[in-house]
């Protein structure tokens, strides 16, 4: 499996993905930059934390209208996994990827911990390799991560199964309903807050963050040795 590592101008957690990918799994996996106009060669998308473009007018405001992303948005049109951390998560968000928006933090500061997530739907491409309502152990380091969004679209997003990843015992950021990380309505298209390529190794504090990534590789060697 080919994984295509978004770089954007101000992204700074890349290499930690490239390594999740190569180093931790043994799968393939290439820095494309932001003004590649193609992505047909790779099998899934990754779009890493930082801050694209400085964070300017709003987190992954600017990042949204890169060339890429044309190629980001065809990629998820055609069903491949997209997935977008932290920052990433954000341009998804600017994107029309995702439904909400980002709010700054409730207490406006900026957070750098670990944080206890619960797995509230394991039945997404990217969560096969978790249980339902298990606690996990990822680091989350953001601004702006109180995700919001109005009640009908919440209502969606609880009736379609959408939210996937809820904080446990303490909501860092002032989420609405301890919303950590949702999917698309096709459930290809993850965003989430907390970083899993950084808990992909017990020496980093927690190796929870790497069934993420699993997941998405059994999952896709599963759909391809049906249809072959």
């Amino acid at each position: 499996m080919k994984f295509a590592v978004i770089v954007f101008p101000g992204s700074n957690c890349d290499i930690d993905m490239l390594h999740a990918i190569k180093d931790e799994l043994g799968e393939e996996a290439e820095y494309v930059w932001h003004t590649a106009d193609s992505l047909d060669e790779y099998d899934a998308v990754l779009l890493p934390g930082g801050f694209s473009y400085g964070d300017y007018l709003r987190s992954g405001a600017i990042a949204r209208f890169s060339r890429v992303m044309i190629e980001v948005i065809k990629a998820a049109e055609a069903g491949k996994p997209v997935l977008g951390v932290c920052n990433g998560f954000q341009i998804l968000l600017e994107a029309g990827l995702l439904p909400g928006a980002m709010l700054r933090n409730s207490d406006l500061k900026f957070i750098c911990r670990p944080a206890s997530l619960k797995i509230t739907n394991a039945g997404t491409l990217f969560t096969t390799g978790y249980s339902e309502g298990e606690v996990i152990t990822i680091p989350i380091a953001h601004g702006e991560g109180n995700y919001y969004c109005d009640e009908e679209t919440l209502q969606s997003l609880t009736e379609n199964n959408q939210i996937v990843f809820t904080y446990h015992g303490e909501n860092p950021n002032g989420s609405l309903q301890d919303i950590a990380g949702i999917v698309n309505e096709r459930g290809n298209v993850l965003g989430m807050m907390p970083h899993p390529e950084r808990a992909v190794d017990s020496l980093l504090g927690s190796a929870d963050g790497i069934k993420v990534f699993q997941s998405i590789v059994r999952n896709w060697r599963e759909s391809h040795a049906v249809n072959a």
